[in-house]
C-alpha cells in the first residue's frame, strides 16, 4: 500500500513538473517574440527621419498544440466530445512585413530633389552594374554632370546635363530639360521612368534607402511616371518616412506590456515548480 501511494506521488510531481516546464518553455517563446517586436519598431523610430522610409510591422504565429482530447472523439459508447482540448506552446516570429503607405512630401525647392507621388520606385545602378530600387529622390550631380544619389550611385538611365546648364525642369511624367546659358530653348536630356512591382512587399531591404528584388517580388515593370499604376515625378520635394511617432510609440507600450506579462508567467511557473519540488 505505501508503494502504491509512493507511485502515485511520484506520476502526481511529474504530471505538475511537466506541465509548468511547459509554462516557463512558452512563456519563454513569447518574451521572444516580442524581443524581436521591439527590435522592428525601434528601427522604425531610429528612420522616423530617413527620407522615403517605409516602415515594418512584425507578424507572429502560434506554435505547435499539443492535443490532449480530440474533438469528434468518443466520450462514451454512444456520444462524442464536441469540444476538444488542446495545449498552445507559445508564439514564434513569421515575419517583418513593409508597409509601403506614401510618407507626407517635404517640399525643398532643390532641382534635383525629386519624389514619386504615388507607387513606383526610382531605378539605381550599383557599381558592379546591379540594378537597386529606392523611393529615396535626393538626387545630385557629379563632376560630369550625371545624375546620380548622395553616394555616387548613378540613377537609371544614365542623364547627363551638358555644359552651362543655368536650371534643370522634370516633369510629372519624367521628362528632364536643361536650360543652358545662351539657348533660349531647352535641351532634352531623358526621360526619369518609374519601376513598379507586382509584390512590392517582398522587396528585400538592402540598407542605404535601397530594396532588391526577390522572387517573390516578381521582375520590375519599366514605367512612364504617371501611366497606369505608376506615380507621377514631383520635382523640389522629397518623400518623408512613413513612421509615426505615436502609433511607434504606442505599440512599444504594448509589446513592453506583453513581455512583461510573459516573464511575469516564468516567475509564477518557477514559484509553482518550487512548491512541488518543496512537498515532503
Amino acid at each position: 500500500m505505501k508503494f502504491f501511494i509512493i507511485i502515485l506521488t511520484f506520476y502526481f510531481f511529474s504530471f505538475h513538473a511537466h506541465a509548468l516546464m511547459k509554462a516557463l518553455n512558452t512563456a519563454a517563446t513569447g518574451m521572444t517574440a516580442q524581443e524581436a517586436n521591439v527590435n522592428t519598431i525601434s528601427n522604425n523610430i531610429a528612420n522616423a527621419n530617413t527620407t522615403g522610409f517605409k516602415k515594418s510591422r512584425a507578424e507572429f504565429d502560434d506554435l505547435l498544440y499539443e492535443t490532449v482530447k480530440e474533438a469528434g472523439s468518443r466520450s462514451s459508447a454512444t456520444t462524442r466530445y464536441t469540444v476538444g482540448v488542446q495545449v498552445g506552446t507559445g508564439a514564434k516570429l513569421s515575419a517583418t512585413r513593409k508597409i509601403f503607405q506614401q510618407g507626407n512630401p517635404q517640399i525643398t525647392n532643390r532641382p534635383f530633389d525629386f519624389m514619386i507621388n504615388g507607387d513606383g520606385f526610382f531605378a539605381i545602378v550599383m557599381p558592379n552594374n546591379n540594378v537597386r530600387y529606392t523611393r529615396d529622390g535626393s538626387f545630385n550631380v557629379d563632376q560630369t554632370g550625371t545624375l546620380v544619389t548622395k553616394h555616387g550611385h548613378k540613377v537609371f538611365p544614365t542623364l547627363t546635363m551638358p555644359p552651362g546648364t543655368l536650371t534643370v525642369q522634370v516633369s510629372e511624367t519624367g521628362n528632364v530639360d536643361a536650360y543652358v546659358n545662351g539657348q533660349v530653348e531647352p535641351i532634352n536630356v531623358g526621360q526619369i521612368p518609374v519601376f513598379t512591382f507586382i509584390n512590392p512587399v517582398a522587396l528585400r531591404s538592402l540598407g542605404k534607402n535601397l530594396f532588391g528584388v526577390t522572387s517573390s517580388s516578381g521582375a520590375p515593370s519599366q514605367m512612364i511616371a504617371g501611366n497606369e499604376n505608376a506615380g507621377v515625378i514631383m520635382q523640389g520635394a522629397l518623400e518623408s518616412s512613413n513612421v509615426s511617432i505615436m502609433t511607434e510609440m504606442t505599440n512599444l507600450i504594448k509589446a513592453q506590456r506583453a513581455y512583461e506579462m510573459n516573464s511575469k508567467v516564468m516567475g509564477i511557473a518557477d514559484q509553482m515548480l518550487q512548491t512541488v519540488n518543496n512537498i515532503r
